[in-house]
Parts: structure tokens; sequence; C-alpha cells
């Protein structure tokens, strides 16, 4: 159950958040009425009012049958609000246009969201194509290079008991890899993700600490067939100095709000 500050949960909002984050994370794999059902644990009823009450908020969608059900444009619009809201992305985005230019590479910021790291923004290179925008998607923070970041400016004792989730025979799947691993990214002040989020994909992460602990990180992507000794310098090089100009302008102070 989350912390809801000593409150009782309302079980009804709960139902609602926990239908919208399983449709959303069935991705473009609609679902039916008896699999939601079943995977809430709720009667059948129940949850075809709760999706007509959402279909009708534009919250879920279904097909010309009506048996199939699908995240909602609303979610969208929600979440575009969320980035257009924080200030910290709107004062992260001009910095990574910037190392966008001058690497010519993908770079990403990305936010610590439980056991995942969140995309916020990016900006992809044009050598290479990718056919699925990462920005509202999720990665493992165990397996990328902006979640390994983050997790090095926590103590090891908040990492989770493994086995880790595999996403390609590089990632580290047992706890005490990544905290050895995690201990290299203190030392280097930076951390690498030697193809363990996606094959043929190297990175380099960099937490933004404007927060204690930092709570947002940025990174470079480049294909490891285009990594050579000088480019990866260059890369550590470039990234650094945009951290530092982040950290220099994100707001801070009276009159923001700091949210947990």
């Amino acid at each position: 159950m989350s912390d809801t500050g000593g409150v009782r949960e309302v079980k009804s909002a709960a139902r609602t958040v926990e239908l919208l984050e399983l449709l959303a994370a069935r991705g473009d794999r609609p679902a039916r009425l008896q699999e939601l059902a079943g995977e809430l644990r709720v009667p059948r009823s129940s949850m075809y009012a709760l999706l007509q009450t959402l279909i009708s908020r534009g919250w879920v969608r279904t097909d010309v049958t009506g048996s199939l059900y699908g995240i909602g444009i609303h979610a969208l619009l929600t979440g575009t609000s969320y980035l257009d809201s924080d200030p910290r992305v709107r004062a992260v985005r001009p910095y990574l246009d910037e190392a966008s230019e001058a690497l010519g590479e993908t770079i990403h910021m990305g936010r610590l969201d439980g056991r995942d790291v969140a995309y916020l923004a990016t900006r992809e290179s044009h050598e290479y194509l990718r056919t699925i925008s990462r920005v509202g998607r999720r990665l493992p923070a165990h397996a990328g290079a902006l979640g390994k970041a983050l997790l090095a400016e926590r103590p090891d004792g908040e990492l989770p008991e493994g086995p880790y989730e595999a996403l390609t025979p590089n990632s580290r799947t047992s706890r005490e890899s990544l905290a050895a691993d995690l201990a290299e990214v203190r030392a280097r002040g930076y951390s690498v993700d030697g193809e363990e989020g996606v094959t043929g994909i190297a990175g380099f992460g960099f937490a933004l600490r404007y927060d204690t602990p930092a709570q947002d990180a940025i990174s470079c992507s480049v294909p490891v067939a285009r990594l050579t000794p000088a480019h990866e310098e260059r890369i550590v090089a470039v990234m650094r100095e945009i951290r530092a100009k982040a950290e220099a302008t994100v707001p801070a102070g009276p009159g923001s709000v700091h949210w947990r």
C-alpha cells in the first residue's frame, strides 16, 4: 500500500489509478473486460461501470465493438501538463539541445520513480532512427545510465533485493554486481551503460545534484559501433559541462515548489 500519511486510502480512487496504470503498462496491447477484472481482482460489473465512466471522461478508449480497452487521450494531456509545468524540466531543456548539437548523439533527461527511471525529455540523434519516443516511458533503474547515476547517489542499503530483470545479456541482475558497479560510478563521477538496457547502445549518465539525493539525471546514448575512445572522452567532457550549467540554472530558493 502506498504511503498516505496515515489517512485511510480511498478504495475507489486507488482502483481507478491501478486501472489506468495497468492500461498504460500494456502499451499497444488492448485489454478485455475479463482480463482487467481478473488482474485487479474486482467484479466484472464494477470494472465495467468504472471503464464506462473513464471512457466518458476521455481517460480510457474502446474499440468499435466495445470489447477492447486502452489508455485514453486525457492521459497524454495530463502528462504533457506535468512536463510543461515542471521548472526543472524547463530549465534543463536548453542544455539538452546544447549537448545534442555538440555531440550529435541522443541526449536524455530522466527522473527516478521507485525502481524505475521515467524519461522526461529526449533529443534524438539524426544518425540513427528510433521508432518510439522514450518521453513518458520507463526503464528499470538498474539497467541504464540514467538510473545507475541516480542509484549511486543513494546508499547501497536502499537497493532492492535481486534478482533484477535482464533486459539484455549485459544487464546486471544481482544486488552484488549492481552495488559493485555503483561503487565505480561514485569513484568515476558518472555512470556507464554497457549495452545493459538496449543491445548495441552504450550510455553515460550524470546525476543533477540540485536535489539531495538527486532525483534527475541526464545521459548521452551512442551506438557502440560509433563509440571510439576519443568520442567517449568528448562525450564525458561535454556532459560534465552541461551538468554544471544545468545545476547552476535550475530554480531554487523561496517561491519555488519542492515536490516530494
